[in-house]
């Protein structure tokens, strides 16, 4: 695992994209608190952390929104007969 909290937080956003998607989550929530504690001891710049940040949030939300429409994609995607308009 890399030493700089930037280099961790990039192979995390690299690494959940080939993980399942709830070990994702953890992945990069896990990610956001070590930013967060590098932030707070000033050991990254400002600047930086806060493009991480916001690109951490984001790809926590496209895991999430993409897992909560899922369900029912298949059945809108392909409806059955009596299910057509």
């Amino acid at each position: 695992m890399p030493d700089d909290p930037i280099e961790r937080v990039e192979s995390a956003l690299d690494r959940a994209a080939e993980v399942p998607a709830d070990e994702a989550v953890t992945l990069l929530e896990s990610a956001r608190a070590d930013l967060a504690d590098a932030r707070s001891r000033g050991a990254v710049d400002t600047e930086t952390a806060a493009d991480l940040a916001t690109r951490l949030t984001r790809r926590i939300r496209e895991i999430e929104e993409r897992d909560a429409y899922d369900g029912g994609m298949g059945a809108a995607m392909e409806p059955d007969e009596e299910d057509a308009p």
